[in-house]
């Protein structure tokens, strides 16, 4: 299998590089700098590489060498020697993730219904019909993994019928999809059932259930929204970071109608800039048949094979729920109506992971103030963990397949 991961490399290379030539200007070098033995900056600008703080803590350390004896050359030669293995790990880490076996694909399911490039997937089972809406950046087999790994597969064994909304990559039609199109999409996937669901909306699937839940209440008589962002401010400076680029990729956008694969990667990136390249330090170091290595390479995958965002989608995101926290401030709107939280009158079920770095828990627990009736579950787990980690069994599994047991349906 040709591996492109993890996307885009150039990125995540280079932010290595920039980790390292930062440590090595920041080294102490054994010639007296201000009273101390550590240079903390180049000459030509006091707060390069290190801030303020950070050049106290560098003078902090030089006074501790001297005063213990310890010459700063060795501290320096320490430093560079584990530079030098950090980022032969990294390369290993990389190349082991791309001599990797695939994953097996999982067995097809039936599809129920087609339109456009979404197609609505059975998974089959006996008792209540569960659509689940993942988000439209990635694919949605993060949902269906594979083998022990697919949450869906599961909730089928437990007495769910779930079923699947696959938004599919943006074809001819969706290069000029805006945000309330893939509502009226997911509505037009409600209305082709022969009876009402539960709707249950990942990430960024959470809006859009949302939105066609209180545009269609006769076809959802429960809610489950799972890491579903709310409160854009929660992102600091990162979300801010995140909407000033999109006059940088505007001309992207307007050459290609999409924001690419790689372009989505890097915002996402820019969030830990040194997280890949932490992660795959760490990859290099396991066997490739362990299960965990096994999992790591099906969650790389997928996240590798990314679809992009229509042109219009990616501004309002940016712009929008980024830049101008629309959700939150009762700003967005699809089809020309407000989307209020507070105007669903359904069971609701909202899970905020502990550890979510896409999606801050505060974005998502935002929601709880809203519809104050909900069940707010807080799963012991990250974003992507939650729904398809090693223990996503007792983080979320079992507790929604639980509440939605629970239910009280009005009768089918």
């Amino acid at each position: 299998m040709q591996r492109r991961g993890p996307r885009p490399l150039p990125f995540h290379l280079a932010m290595s590089a920039i980790r390292a030539a930062a440590a090595n200007l920041s080294l102490p070098t054994g010639e007296p700098a201000n009273g101390s033995s550590w240079i903390a900056s180049p000459p030509w600008n006091s707060a390069w590489p290190l801030s303020k703080a950070g050049q106290v803590e560098a003078s902090r350390i030089a006074q501790a060498l001297a005063a213990s004896g310890q010459k700063p050359e060795a501290l320096a030669a320490a430093v560079r020697r584990q530079l030098i293995s950090e980022h032969g790990a990294l390369v290993a880490g990389i190349r082991a993730y791309r001599a990797a076996d695939p994953s097996p694909p999982p067995e097809p399911v039936p599809c129920l219904w087609q339109e456009g490039s979404s197609q609505l997937l059975d998974y089959g089972g006996a008792g209540p019909t569960t659509l689940f809406v993942p988000s439209l950046i990635n694919r949605a087999e993060i949902l269906d993994l594979g083998a022990g790994r697919s949450m869906l597969r599961h909730l089928s064994a437990r007495g769910m019928h779930p079923l699947l909304l696959d938004w599919g990559a943006p074809g001819g039609a969706e290069h000029g999809f805006t945000l309330t199109d893939y509502v009226l999409r997911l509505e037009a996937a409600l209305l082709a059932l022969p009876e009402p669901v539960v709707l249950v909306g990942y990430c960024m699937g959470g809006l859009l259930a949302l939105a066609a839940a209180l545009r269609q209440p006769d076809r959802v008589p429960a809610l489950a929204l799972l890491a579903t962002p709310w409160d854009f401010s929660t992102s600091g400076a990162a979300g801010q970071a995140t909407a000033r680029l999109l006059d940088l990729l505007e001309p992207v956008l307007t050459l290609e109608g999409t924001l690419p694969v790689d372009a989505i990667q890097m915002l996402f990136a820019l969030n830990e800039p040194f997280a890949v390249a932490h992660k795959f330090r760490a990859f290099a170091g396991l066997g490739l048949n362990a299960p965990r290595a096994r999992l790591f390479v099906a969650i790389e995958d997928w996240l590798n094979d990314g679809v992009p965002l229509a042109a219009a989608v990616a501004r309002e995101c940016l712009g929008g729920w980024y830049g101008e926290n629309t959700p939150m401030r009762g700003l967005w709107r699809v089809a020309g109506e407000p989307v209020r939280p507070q105007d669903w009158k359904g069971p609701t079920f909202l899970a905020a992971p502990h550890r979510d770095r896409i999606v801050p828990p505060a974005s998502a627990r935002a929601l709880a103030g809203l519809m104050p009736g909900a069940v707010v579950h807080e799963a012991a787990a990250g974003h992507v963990g939650m729904v398809a980690g090693t223990g996503a069994n007792a983080a979320l599994w079992t507790p929604l397949a639980e509440w939605i047991a629970g239910l009280r349906l009005p009768p089918l």
